[in-house]
């Protein structure tokens, strides 16, 4: 199968099952949202070494946002069981000292919920208010009033939709990665939590080569450097250089939906000779995304 010239391979992305919460992060100003929200989803790639994965949503306009400010929603992606520590970490050291930041939940009709206990920082201050209809706290701060919501909900996503852009070499390779990411940027119920939505150093379950315990390693099969010293290498003649765009979505059509959409920009950008993807035989998760289904 091709796509502008670029050869999609007949290959699946194996996504795995997590919780997900969505935060709404509004300021008196777009900028200072996105400054807490940029800080908020801080260190949150990947779950091999971050306590979680999160990454910026989209941008919420006055009118969708409970206070009637610009907004910028977050969505973070855990264990459930570690889904309010996570939340409840990054409002209140990202969010709540950001200026004029405020924290509201973006899943209101979840039915699995829990409490932050934000309110506990007013020391005894703090009082209960309603924003837009939602039950708030008003938390005295030293710029004036920190308010916003303390109960949040969750609900169950999918993590590690992906697909590889492979090019001829680095600069052509990345040039097209950049623009499945840009067009993905902003979809409505997924993230690409790695920086700029791309992942240089793909990574494979564990590590065969030392003694110590690895979570993961380098994903040996796809690096063009080894291609011609290790058996099983999957890395196509002449492609010199491989990107991975990995999506975490609300549920399976958000991924599918960014997945297609991606692969047909880095297609459509000229620059990508090769469209594949990363799975693991169906150890890491259940969910087996064939790339040549999502164009049927």
């Amino acid at each position: 199968m091709e796509i502008n010239g670029t050869e999609i391979l007949d290959t699946f992305a194996e996504a795995f099952p997590v919780w997900i919460s969505r935060v709404i992060i509004t300021a008196a100003t777009r900028e200072w949202a996105y400054t807490a929200a940029t800080v908020a989803t801080g260190f949150a790639t990947s779950k091999i070494g971050c306590p979680c994965e999160a990454g910026i949503e989209r941008e919420f306009t006055g009118q969708e946002t409970p206070d009637g400010r610009p907004g910028v929603s977050i969505l973070i992606c855990a264990e459930k069981k570690n889904m309010k520590a996570n939340v409840a970490a990054r409002i209140s050291q990202c969010v709540l000292p950001a200026p004029t930041a405020s924290a509201f939940d973006g899943l209101p009709g979840a039915p699995s919920r829990f409490f932050t206990r934000m309110h506990y920082f007013g020391d005894r201050y703090e009082e209960r208010c309603i924003v837009g209809g939602r039950n708030c706290w008003r938390i005295p701060v030293m710029e004036g009033d920190y308010i916003g919501e303390d109960r949040f909900g969750t609900v169950k996503g999918i993590a590690g939709g992906n697909f590889l852009v492979m090019g001829s070499d680095q600069r052509s390779a990345l040039a097209a990665a950049e623009a499945a990411a840009a067009v993905i940027s902003g979809t409505d119920g997924i993230i690409n939590s790695f920086a700029g939505g791309i992942v240089a150093s793909g990574s494979k379950v564990g590590c065969k080569n030392y003694r110590f315990p690895m979570p993961a390693s380098t994903n040996h099969v796809f690096c063009p450097t080894l291609k011609k010293t290790i058996t099983g290498s999957q890395v196509p003649d002449n492609v010199g250089s491989v990107y991975e765009i990995v999506i975490n979505g609300i549920d399976e059509a958000a991924v599918r939906n960014a997945m297609k959409t991606g692969i047909r920009a880095a297609a459509e950008s000229g620059r990508a000779s090769h469209i594949g993807a990363s799975n693991f035989d169906g150890k890491l998760g259940q969910y087996r995304l064939y790339l040549h289904e999502l164009f049927r």
